[in-house]
């Protein structure tokens, strides 16, 4: 079998909660290399505790270019982290976590990448090993979800098929989001070749000048694109996690009926940390959800 890790960018802000997903991980995640955690410079002191032989918290600085610096302190705009430079316009962290990402996957030595957002926490088995080559990697998709009037996805869809050449997108058209997304670092390594040849800059300075990006729906738009990615490839709606998007806080009992939706392929519970649920809810829930299941099995 081939070899697989994981991938999570994070910051301060998630502390709590990637403290939920790192003892998560140690508890039911099994067959991976590494947990690589990816963090701003200034937060390493924070995340360094977390980690193990398998865990390293690295500084989001090494998966940047040297042209891309943090805006100091005193400059930033209610206190939000800025990276500026003089080839394109500032961005925010959001894209910056972006960027890691496909560098990681692009250049580090595993074969395959489990992409996990900070917020995700699980609470059954997951065996990565699964995963990784030579099975088929899972492309999570949401068939035709991305209407031509979506407020950010159709700019994203747009701006991936200006990046990779692919010409104006029809829409409705797939989605490819989510918080646990397997990616093939052959075809990342393809992916920015495509971009670099296309737009003529390197990958990192394309995006940047674009800013108004996805990474996965980049990812998603390239497999879709070409054959011999698409032929690594299996097409799936089904998420490994229940997943909840939205900017309202959930109570208990709300939190309670989303873990009843369910489906045999879940193994796990993302709550967007903007969302505001109190980390100690999703933790009291996530217990009894378990111990529950644990008796019904």
């Amino acid at each position: 079998m081939g070899s697989i890790s994981l991938v999570t960018p994070s910051h301060r802000g998630d502390l709590d909660r990637f403290a939920l997903l790192a003892d998560s991980v140690d508890r039911h995640v099994r067959g991976f290399t590494k947990h690589y955690t990816i963090v701003n410079d200034e937060d390493l002191p924070l995340f360094t505790p977390f980690q193990t032989s398998q865990r390293v918290v690295l500084p989001v600085s090494q998966f940047l270019p040297r042209w891309l610096r943090t805006l100091p302190p005193a400059l930033r705009w209610r206190n939000r982290r800025l990276w500026w430079s003089f080839r394109a316009k500032p961005v925010h962290g959001w894209h910056v976590q972006q960027i890691a990402k496909i560098y990681a996957a692009a250049t580090f030595a595993e074969e395959r990448y489990c992409m996990i957002d900070s917020d995700v926490i699980f609470y059954r088995g997951f065996d990565t090993a699964e995963l990784a080559t030579p099975n088929i990697s899972p492309l999570l998709t949401a068939r035709l979800a991305i209407a031509a009037d979506a407020p950010l996805h159709a700019k994203w869809v747009m701006t991936a098929h200006r990046l990779l050449g692919l010409g104006e997108p029809s829409f409705p058209t797939d989605d490819h989001i989510g918080n646990i997304i397997v990616w093939d670092r052959a075809t990342v390594r393809a992916m920015v070749e495509r971009i670099e040849t296309v737009t003529g800059r390197a990958w990192q300075e394309a995006l940047c000048r674009n800013r108004g990006f996805s990474e996965y729906l980049l990812y998603g738009s390239y497999v879709r694109s070409d054959a011999e990615a698409r032929a690594k490839h299996a097409f799936t709606e089904k998420s490994f996690s229940v997943n909840y998007w939205d900017d309202r806080p959930l109570d208990a009992a709300a939190l309670r009926a989303l873990l009843l939706t369910e489906t045999p392929n879940c193994v796990a519970l993302g709550v967007q940390s903007f969302s505001g649920t109190p980390v100690e809810t999703i933790r009291d829930v996530l217990a009894e959800f378990s111990g529950t299941a644990d008796r019904a099995a």
